[in-house]
């Protein structure tokens, strides 16, 4: 099942929030203004401004029970094992939207190659029916590495990192990886990668990785220490998350989420000392990946170039964190 679903009605106390701000506004009142809609927002309401006038919306689409299974409408509102004790040794997490195809691929690589107790996180993120069909199907009936995946479900297309951020709240692992479905496993990816966590120098793990000398350009580079992991396969520790996360949710699309979640993990601050980025071998074959091929190229440039410029504000100066920066003469366009 897949759509809109209907939105609550206002409660009255925030519409009469949003009647004072428009007062405020009115009377160019702009401090109160502002202390009224962080009163909105935090109440879990938006107001979208039409001229003098106003409409409300919720921040976010309601929580649903659709045939027994809960469908939620944030990643907040997804129960957090976070604060628990790990009950696995890594947690891998999915998104499933289209592609059914895709998300099976991956799996089966996971259930030839993932050693036993791996946790394993689906997120159907309002998926389509034949991606819903494929899921309930293997829903329970699916083994891997002991258990089958657990699935959390979404009652509207959650943006990548909020969907992200409702899988990694179910993680059960002490590390967690996240898994593109363009990639297949083809041997255990599981345990070289805590393996390498082991490590306190080491902040990020994953197959492929990145380095710039200016933050501003990035290039692949080879196995090793990297700046950055690319999000076909990342892996972190969970605590580390639950320090310095959650992931950015204004990161609706893929693109350089990895690269900002990477610096976020390894910032020792800027007097500190960093951690490290480590890209490694690992046994798994990239494919097409579709969230990169069903974008037209000019709307995939704007999103994922809206999404650096989130980079920039939080670390366009700090070529402390690059491995090796360029002089500070260089310097070209942002690109994504």
């Amino acid at each position: 099942m897949t759509g809109p679903f209907a939105p609550p009605p206002v409660p009255p106390e925030i519409d009469a929030l949003a009647r004072r701000r428009a007062e405020a506004r009115a009377a160019r009142d702009w401090h109160a203004a502002d202390v009224l809609r962080a009163d909105i927002e935090a109440a879990g309401w938006k107001v979208i401004d039409q001229g003098l006038r106003f409409r409300l919306e919720p921040a976010h689409p309601p929580d649903v029970e659709v045939a027994g299974r809960t469908r939620y409408g944030s990643s907040a509102s997804v129960p957090s094992r976070l604060d628990d004790a790990p009950s696995a040794v890594a947690t891998v997490v999915l998104l499933a939207d289209r592609w059914p195809e895709d998300l099976a691929r991956a799996l089966d690589g996971l259930r030839a190659h993932a050693p036993s107790g791996t946790h394993v996180v689906v997120v159907a993120n309002d998926p389509t029916p034949e991606q819903a069909d494929a899921l309930e199907s293997a829903d329970g009936t699916d083994p891997l590495a002991g258990a089958a995946p657990e699935q959390v479900w979404t009652s509207a297309p959650l943006g990548h990192a909020a969907a992200q951020n409702a899988g990694i709240r179910r993680a059960a692992g002490e590390i967690v990886i996240l898994l593109d479905t363009s990639v297949e496993p083809t041997g255990d990816i599981v345990t070289p990668v805590v393996e390498a966590l082991r490590d306190p120098s080491v902040a990020v793990v994953g197959g492929w990785g990145i380095a710039s000398g200016d933050l501003r350009h990035f290039d692949d580079a080879g196995p090793g220490d990297v700046d950055a992991i690319e999000a076909y396969l990342q892996a972190f520790r969970r605590a580390d998350y639950a320090a310095r996360g959650p992931l950015d949710e204004h990161f609706r699309f893929y693109r350089n989420l990895d690269i900002w979640w990477s610096l976020v993990l390894r910032d020792g601050g800027e007097h500190g000392s960093h951690r490290r980025a480590v890209r490694l071998e690992l046994p798994a074959t990239r494919h097409a990946h579709r969230g990169y091929t069903s974008v037209s190229e000019p709307e995939r440039e704007r999103l994922s170039r809206r999404n650096f410029y989130r980079i920039i504000d939080r670390f366009g100066q700090r070529r402390d964190l690059l491995r090796a920066p360029a002089p500070p003469a260089r310097r070209g366009p942002v690109t994504g």
